[in-house]
Formats: C-alpha cells, sequence, structure tokens
C-alpha cells in the first residue's frame, strides 16, 4: 500500500510540474526559423503572423532565416534542435518531403511535430513584362523551335516549383533548362534582370509584380481561381492539367511535449482567425488555408507517400 502511494504522489507532483511548466510557457523569445531568403513568400507569411501568434501565446517569437540547399538547411535545423518549444519554424512541401527522398539528409519527415498549415500557395509560370513571349502557348512554340534556350528559376531541385516545370515539360512535349535559386527573391530578381527568361514560382509571389506591370504571369496551377488572383486563369482553363503548390505551415521538432504542442497549434489557430491578420494576410496576397496538427500531419504523410512513388517512376534529380 505504501509503495502504491507513492507511485501515486510521483505521478500528483510529476502531474502539478508539468500544468506549471505550461503555465509558464513561453519564459523567453521563441527561434521561428524560415527556411528560404529574407522577403520571400514564406519570410513574409512568417513575419506576417508572428506578432498575432506573440497576442494569444504571450512571450516573443524571434524570426531567423536560415536559407539554402532548397530549404534543407533551415529543415535540418529546425529538426535538430531541442524539441522544448523554444524552436519552431516553417516547412514548405513539397521540398521538406522530397528532399530527403531524393538525397541523404539529415531530417526526415518523422523528425518533425507538425504544430499548423497556414497557407497553399498555387504554383505559376511568369515573365518579364516587355517578354515577346505572352501566352502559355507561345512558350511552348518558342521552346519547340528552340530547344534547352528557354531558362526557368525555382527554388531548388525537388520543390513544387520544379516539379511544375517538369510536369509541364511533358506535358507540352518541350525542353527547358532549370537553374535553381536559394529563394523566390533570388528568381524574381533574376528574371526582372534579364538573366533567366521565366519564372516557376507561386502565384502570391508574382501577382503584385504582374498588376504593376513589370512582370507577365500566365496562370495559375490549381483547380479554381484563387480569390485574390481571380483575373488570372488556371493552367486547366487553358489545357494543361498542371496542379501543383506549395503549403506553408509551421513544425516542432519531434520529441515536444503535446501540452506545449497543443498551446501552439491553439495560438496559430487564433491568430489565423483574427480580423487584423486576415486583413494584412490580404494586404500581403498570403492565400490563407488552415490545417490543424492532426490535418496537417496526415495531409503530409499521403504528400511524403505520393512523392516517394513518384521517386520511383521519375527522379526528377535526373531531370533539367
Amino acid at each position: 500500500m505504501k509503495k502504491f502511494l507513492g507511485v501515486l504522489g510521483s505521478i500528483v507532483i510529476s502531474a502539478a510540474a508539468t500544468t506549471v511548466a505550461l503555465a509558464d510557457y513561453p519564459e523567453r523569445p521563441i527561434k521561428m526559423i524560415v527556411a528560404y531568403s529574407a522577403g520571400g513568400g514564406t519570410d513574409i507569411a512568417a513575419r506576417t503572423l508572428a506578432p498575432f501568434i506573440e497576442k494569444y501565446l504571450g512571450g516573443t517569437i524571434v524570426v531567423e532565416n536560415k536559407a539554402g540547399a532548397g530549404g534543407e538547411i533551415g529543415f535540418s535545423e529546425l529538426a535538430k534542435a531541442r524539441a522544448d518549444g523554444y524552436t519552431i519554424g516553417f516547412i514548405n512541401s513539397p521540398n521538406v518531403l522530397t528532399i530527403p527522398i531524393e538525397r541523404s539528409t539529415s531530417y526526415s519527415l518523422a523528425d518533425l511535430s507538425p504544430i499548423a498549415n497556414v497557407i497553399y500557395d498555387p504554383g505559376a509560370f511568369s515573365v518579364r513584362a516587355d517578354s515577346d513571349i505572352e501566352t502559355l502557348d507561345d512558350l511552348i512554340a518558342f521552346a519547340k523551335k528552340n530547344p534547352g534556350a528557354v531558362t526557368y528559376g525555382t527554388t531548388g531541385i525537388g520543390s513544387d516549383d520544379h516539379l511544375a516545370a517538369l510536369a509541364f515539360q511533358r506535358q507540352a512535349g518541350i525542353e527547358m533548362t532549370h537553374i535553381p535559386f536559394k529563394g523566390n527573391v533570388d528568381v524574381r530578381a533574376a528574371v526582372l534582370g534579364g538573366h533567366i527568361m521565366l519564372a516557376s514560382m507561386n502565384v502570391s509571389q508574382t501577382i503584385a509584380d504582374h498588376r504593376e506591370g513589370s512582370m507577365r504571369l500566365f496562370g495559375q496551377m490549381s483547380n479554381q481561381r484563387w480569390d485574390g488572383a481571380s483575373e488570372i486563369p488556371t493552367f486547366k482553363e487553358q489545357g494543361y492539367d498542371i496542379i501543383m503548390g506549395s503549403d506553408r505551415g509551421m513544425s516542432a521538432p519531434a520529441g515536444i511535449d503535446p501540452a506545449i504542442l497543443s498551446k501552439l497549434s491553439e495560438a496559430v489557430a487564433k491568430a489565423v482567425a483574427d480580423p487584423k491578420f486576415l486583413e494584412k494576410a490580404g494586404q500581403q496576397n498570403l492565400p490563407i488555408t488552415y490545417m490543424t496538427a492532426a490535418d496537417f500531419t496526415s495531409h503530409l504523410t499521403k504528400l511524403n507517400d505520393n512523392y516517394a512513388d513518384l521517386w520511383k517512376e521519375a527522379p526528377w534529380s535526373d531531370s533539367k
């Protein structure tokens, strides 16, 4: 009986300690890792959302950019961080999934504990506004006459941008030349500077340039038009069945205390629903698509299986 009471006492003390720790969390600033360049779509989303998470979570969030290797540098740092709730980060599909499929890495999906998804951003193609290429059909006609002459930029091998371009090449029967960059800011600069012909990047990242007249946006790779770019037709409307985009969600390292993970998830849910955040998100052209931790985890698991199957059929690292 004494042994039982001792065990029971230990359980009660442990539970009480956990409750106190949760009540105190966060006690110091939380680092939010962004695996892409400052000023890019994910960075803008992180810096727009962070103050609202702070509002509902309490404490301070510091955004840190860890760009490179298609996102691998930032994803690896997030996965290897202490699972104490003081390091979180944005994870982008498909990159966070495709990188460990295509090469040996220091992390995998199992090393991450998804918090919530925030954004789904359809893919898109765009060129500089003064380009002679005005439509997808013009692009195909030029590429067929000049195999490999169309240079296109993406955020890396195995990114949604890259996979989208490969799918388009297969459907259109053309050959283009892939130029990977660290982030979409670099892709945009390369197109505007005349260093590459075509940007394959998400629609939210190019719609402002399209409306301002510096770039020409050909279409969005979604089943239906995003409300934030309703004047832009889908690829399907133009005869090309290309559905591709990027989830931008948040994660902690695997092994985080479920109570802390739940507290983070609840704070993100409240932040995403905040009218002032939604107003700012609209101003920043952020296509909000919220998913709970459970739904986001299930979504990523299914995507991971699909990309693993695709890799077996057609390894994208061998493609231009």
